[in-house]
């Protein structure tokens, strides 16, 4: 049996893909490239380059392979344009999901794995994010994954889909071999472009918001390594093959930083100063965002291994300065 990445030439999803090779897994990955770049996967990877939303051609692909599970990566993400162009939004993550879980029940596809966002627990005023807290997303960003959400939760009830959706928070570094990173070059991620402002690659670093009922007025979050996030997949998978899931996994550390803070490290690991320009606070974003990820430890095993804000930062320095 095989597994479908959809999105899987992205940031998160090759890193997955590297993942599950690793262990000796048979991956096809699906991507539009409209964001992510083959060059970021290996040679001999089976890849066929489709929009998900394309349905004729997606039915081909699960035909052409017999696909037990679906890790579907693929969508939009940048807050900010959600905000301009919410309806971008509900295309690319709603509706096109739609259409995925369509040809899943259809070939009979037993597990899907969704790639959610701790956004949708919005201004929540709880230290630590629990799966079960009400939802309350700021942004059409997070409104179009809660919607998701809904739709797998639905589809697993009409149909037997054994799910996993795991609501990431903010997802920083790059590969420690160096095999793949974040290319996006205007990226709004702030350890890459605090990582670029570093290299020279941009001249300064914006502070959106500096007011937040924060110790030191910016905005909190919790960072996760995406080598960390991308073993969370693999648990979860494995977890999946011998026990029914239909759970929600919060995907982090537990801990959160400021955006000053983050600054700071990455002036550190660079030795330079940044130059940073304050500005004002960019529609939907939360205050602060921190997980509570004790029921993926408990139920997977997951233990991460690059939990240390320095790690996160070095690697996204590294992969930046490669070019």
């Amino acid at each position: 049996m095989s597994i479908l990445i959809t999105g899987g030439a992205g940031y998160i999803g090759s890193h997955v893909v590297y993942e599950f090779i690793g262990q000796g897994y048979d991956v096809i990955v699906v991507d539009d490239l409209s964001t992510g770049s083959r060059s970021l996967l290996p040679e001999k990877i089976q890849f066929y380059k489709a929009n998900v939303g394309n349905q004729t051609m997606m039915e081909n692909i699960f035909r052409s392979h017999h696909i037990d599970t679906v890790l579907h990566f693929a969508g939009s993400i940048i807050v900010p344009e959600s905000v301009e162009n919410p309806l971008k939004y509900y295309q690319d993550n709603t509706c096109v999901t739609v259409n995925l879980l369509q040809c899943c029940i259809k070939e009979g596809v037993k597990n899907f794995i969704f790639s959610s966002t701790a956004s949708v627990y919005g201004n929540n005023p709880a230290k630590l994010m629990k799966e079960d807290y009400l939802p309350h997303p700021e942004n059409p960003y997070a409104s179009s994954k809660l919607m998701t959400e809904m739709m797998i939760h639905d589809t697993a009830k009409a149909h037997g889909l054994n799910f996993a959706i795991l609501r990431y928070f903010n997802v920083a570094g790059a590969d420690p071999q160096g095999r793949t990173g974040q290319i996006k070059k205007d990226a709004t991620h702030l350890i890459k472009v605090a990582c670029q402002t570093a290299l020279g690659i941009r001249p300064d670093i914006k502070v959106y918001g500096t007011d937040y009922d924060t110790p030191d007025g910016t905005c909190i979050r919790d960072y996760i390594h995406v080598s960390d996030l991308a073993n969370a997949h693999l648990r979860v998978y494995e977890h999946m093959k011998t026990q029914i899931a239909n759970k929600i996994y919060n995907c982090g550390y537990g801990r959160g930083f400021s955006v000053l803070e983050v600054i700071e490290c990455v002036e550190k690991i660079a030795r330079k100063s940044l130059r940073k320009e304050m500005a004002p606070r960019r529609a939907g974003d939360p205050v602060a965002l921190i997980a509570d990820s004790s029921l993926l430890k408990m139920e997977t095993g997951w233990a991460p291994e690059f939990d240390n804000l320095d790690i996160i930062v070095r690697t996204a320095l590294d992969w930046e300065a490669r070019g």
